[in-house]
This record gives structure tokens, sequence and C-alpha cells, in this order.
């Protein structure tokens, strides 16, 4: 497994399973790439991403590669490792995994063919799984896949999270929420752009009803700059319900313990949101992709949340949408069960029938072993 994530330190491993530590890349709100923390340029930095990972294809020799997102990777530092496999390796399956969404089929259509994606998966890939739905945005009609791509294009379902490791109860012992209180968590996901949903919440606390008892917990991110953080910890004091942190590797205990919870659109958040049922504001981040607001779109018309533009998103707007997901009735679930949340067994399905099609065609000449896979993930 090539990793590009920051905390890999927090990565529970199972078993024959290790991580090989991309450098870090990082965006700016405009969607520009450069290194996070090393000290180089774009081009040699994606230089040594691209011999790493081909480095770990030669010597690993894996039965399957699995491939998050992009085709030929960032700035195209996949293309060396799949020229490679196609003429060394050709018995190695090369799957990609993509979003429910990209982004809007207008700049997504461009891309792909700017930089031969299509052409990509045609000629290299075996599989597309997209872990999404067709009913809430099917991918290979909105993006124009060539029918041969469609082909080879499985719909997987939405990845359903498990529960966190403390108790719903437990949780709000500790955070001494009151029986007749509410309890509202709010969470940018890394936080990198999140000061002003927080802020903005904080703003609303301020013209919150009397009658209405609730507590917050506010998780900032730890990809918040600093000086945003302290400003949001002096405005948080105003606030003696009000409890800040920085960071938790046990978000889904919390989101449990939430009887509402105020986020962006991110996939994965969005998938904790959802296994959980729980009743949600969602105000999507809108630049530079399109990816978080057609989500939070396409899902609010299934009535599974609220859903605020950034361009609506004032004080009053979210207190408002806040008090009606909490005054919902508690049988008043949001309408989960129309959704498929099964993506994890059904990916591990279609990756053992597609190492399997193939160890059967190889069974006269060598034992079928464990198959050896390779992830390449694009944070």
């Amino acid at each position: 497994m090539t990793k590009n994530l920051a905390f890999t330190g927090l990565l529970r491993l199972v078993q024959d399973v290790s991580y090989i530590k991309l450098p870090c890349i990082g965006r700016n709100e405009s969607g520009e790439i450069s290194a996070k923390y090393l000290s180089t340029g774009t081009d040699e930095l994606s230089k040594l991403r691209s011999d790493l990972i081909k480095t770990a294809v030669v010597n690993f020799k894996p039965d399957l590669l699995l491939v998050d997102k992009k085709p030929y990777g960032l700035q195209g530092e996949l293309k060396p490792t799949l020229d490679y496999l196609k003429t060394r390796l050709p018995e190695t399956k090369l799957v990609l995994l993509l979003r429910d969404i990209l982004d809007s089929p207008e700049i997504t259509i461009g891309e792909w063919h700017k930089y031969g994606y299509y052409d990509a998966l045609q000629w290299h890939y075996d599989r597309v799984l997209i872990v999404g739905m067709s009913e809430v945005f099917d991918v290979t009609q909105e993006y124009q896949f060539p029918p041969s791509v469609c082909h080879k294009s499985h719909f997987c379902g939405y990845i359903r999270r498990d529960y966190g490791h403390k108790s719903r109860r437990l949780l709000r012992q500790e955070l001494q929420i009151k029986p007749d209180e509410h309890l509202v968590l709010v969470t940018p996901g890394g936080g990198g752009d999140g000061y002003r949903l927080i802020d903005t919440y904080l703003t609303g606390l301020s013209h919150l009803p009397s009658q209405h008892s609730i507590k917050s917990l506010i998780i900032s991110g730890p990809e918040m700059p600093l000086f945003h953080r302290q400003k949001l910890y002096r405005k948080g004091e105003q606030y003696p319900k009000v409890k800040i942190c920085e960071f938790s590797d046990d978000i889904t205990s919390y989101m449990d313990a939430a009887d509402a919870i105020v986020s962006m659109g991110g996939y994965n958040t969005i998938c904790e949101i959802l296994s959980l049922s729980k009743r949600a504001v969602i105000v999507p981040r809108i630049e530079p992709v399109q990816e978080q607001w057609i989500r939070a779109e396409r899902m609010a018309n299934l009535g599974l949340f609220k859903t605020i533009h950034p361009d609506y998103l004032t004080s009053e707007n979210l207190l408002n949408a806040v008090l009606d997901q909490l005054s919902s009735k508690p049988n008043h679930l949001p309408p989960v069960s129309r959704l498929d949340l099964d993506a994890l067994p059904r990916i591990a399905e279609d990756i053992f029938t597609l190492l399997h099609s193939s160890a059967t065609r190889l069974v006269s000449k060598k034992p079928v072993a464990f198959p050896h896979i390779l992830s390449t993930h694009r944070a």
C-alpha cells in the first residue's frame, strides 16, 4: 500500500499489510499543487513519488494494483508503472477506484480528454469500481464513459462506517449532556478551509432562543491554520456550552453521540453521517471543484439531510437549519434505507472474482497463492 497521508501513524494495520509513505502533496484553495512538507519543486516531487511507486511494483510484483481516482495518478506519476506492468507483468490486474462524484460533468469530461484518462481505462484497466450509486449520480453517463469502459465499470454502493470505540451513552456522560439538552457536533473535516463554517455557527449561537438547550462540540481539524484556530478558541470562550478541540481519531463515536451534525460535504464525512443515520446540515465546499456541492444537493433532494450553499451561508440560516433538524421527531430518521452502503464487501467480492478468473487460467501451471495487492491512495 502506498499512501499520500500526513497522519500515517494513525493507520490501524492488520497482519500482512504495510505501507510505503509517499511524500505529501498539498493543494491551495485554487487547486494548485505543491510539496506539502519537503522543500522541493513540484516536478522533482512528482518524479520522486513516481520512482517510489514503480520501485514498489517492480519488487513486490503485485497480483493486483488498485489505483485511487486518477488513472495516471497525480501529474502522470503512474505512467511509468503502468507501462512497466503492460510489458513486464501483464498478468497483474489493474483496478481503478472512483468516488461517487469527481467534479461537474463539463470540467471532468474536459480533463479526462486532456489527460488521456479514457484511453487509460480502455487499454490499461481491467475494472472500474465506483463507490457510489447510479441513482444518486451515474458516473458512466454523466462523464460520458465509452461503451468499452462502461462494460468494465461496476457501482459498488457507498462505504458503510463502523461505530466508534465509545458508546453514545458513555460519551454523553463524559460531555455532561443533560437529558433535556441536545448535542451538536460541528466538524469541517481536515479543517483547512473550515474556519468560516465554525465562525458562522458560533455567531448563530448568540441568537439561540432561550427555550433551546444546546451543547456544541466543535472539532476544528488538524489542518486548520493556527491563527484561525486561536481566533475560534477565543470566540468559543464566550459560550459556556461550547467545547472546541483540534482533532479526534474516533470521530464516529462523537457523531453517534450527537443529536445533529454540522459539516462540509466530503465523501468520508457523508458516509459516516449516513452510516449512523444522523440528522445533519451540510455546507459543502464549492471550490476548487464542485464535487461536494453536487453530492450534497443530490442527497438533500433525497431527504437525507439539509444543505446550504456557501453563497447563502449566514448565521441565521445555519442556526435555523440546525434547529429544524433538532426539532424532527425522534422516530423520523433520514431515509438511509434508500442507499446501498455495502461497498466494502462488494469491492472484496469483485476483486476476488477478478483474481480468481485469472488464477483458474494459470492453475495448471502453478499453485494459486494468496494474492499480492498493491494500492495507491491519493488523499
